[in-house]
Parts: structure tokens; sequence; C-alpha cells
């Protein structure tokens, strides 16, 4: 959707109709989703480096892939990845988004983004979304251990999902 027409949507009010989501089985899917459900695969675990190559191994056409990569999604995929977004108040030292960062990683988190303010008054805000998949306790545990880091004021969650 170009700017001008978001604009446009966003001056006149008009509301897009919420998507829908659902759970099917392998064998009702086209054979044209599966396909591209098997490229994805391949591109995630580099058996593949681009999608034309991966679209030719699996004999997909790459408009077909194009068409259906955001809408077909393995639910193993949602299952194992969830992704969290914290809001950290962090005291300005030398080090002490390195040690959050340090902590992140230690309890099996994968850091997806971070985003931080220019420090004012001796204090700096830090948004950090991460992916808990693989994380080793739980998310209360990890904002305790966070909250334990000596520059860290306080942690919030700020958003989760998938």
């Amino acid at each position: 959707m170009n700017l001008s027409l978001l604009n446009k949507v966003r001056k006149t009010g008009v509301k897009r109709k919420p998507v829908q989501y659902y759970l099917v089985r392998e064998d009702v899917l086209t054979e044209s989703m599966r396909k591209t459900l098997e490229a994805k695969a391949l591109l995630e675990s580099g058996k593949a480096e681009q999608i034309n190559d991966a679209v030719a191994k699996v004999g997909l056409s790459r408009s077909a892939f194009y068409k259906y990569r955001d809408s077909v999604i393995a639910f193993h995929s949602l299952v194992k990845e969830k992704i969290i977004t914290l809001f950290i108040f962090l005291q300005d030292r030398s080090g002490a988004l390195s040690q959050v960062l340090q902590t992140v990683a230690e309890l099996g988190c994968n850091v997806l983004t971070i985003n931080q303010t220019i420090p004012l008054q001796g204090r700096a805000n830090v948004t950090l979304s991460i992916e808990t998949g693989t994380m080793v306790v739980g998310i209360s545990e990890l904002m305790h251990r966070l909250e334990e880091v000596d520059a860290v004021e306080r942690v919030e969650v700020i958003g989760s999902g998938m």
C-alpha cells in the first residue's frame, strides 16, 4: 500500500478487516503451499542461500513462493518461537547495556532488536525485543535476573507475541 493511500485510509477512518488465522493439517494444503514451507525450511537451515536456489530445489515458481511465504507458517516454529519486548530503565554507566545483554544471553534468549534513548540526567531507556524459545528460565526469573544487574533500575514487559 503506498503512503498516500495509507494516509487517506487513516484520515477517512476506513478500518481494515482483521486477519483470521487457522490451523490446518498438511494434507489439505495445496502443493504450492507445501513447497513454500519446504523452501522456507531450506533457507532457514542454510541449505539454500537464496530464494532462487530454494524454489529450484523444491520445484516451485518464485511467484508462488512470494504469494505464500508470509501466509503459511509451520506450526512448530510458532510454538517454539516467542517474542517479548522489554522496557528497561538503565543508569548511564559504562558497560551497563553490555551487562544486560550478557544476562539475556546467559539465560538462552536471542536478541532481536535493541533501541536505546540518549541518556538524560544519568538515565537511558532501553527497549529490547528478544526471542525466548530457547530460554532456560521463566519470564519472571528473566526479569528478576535483569533487575539484579547493578545499573538496571526497573524492567517491564511491554509486549508479547509469536
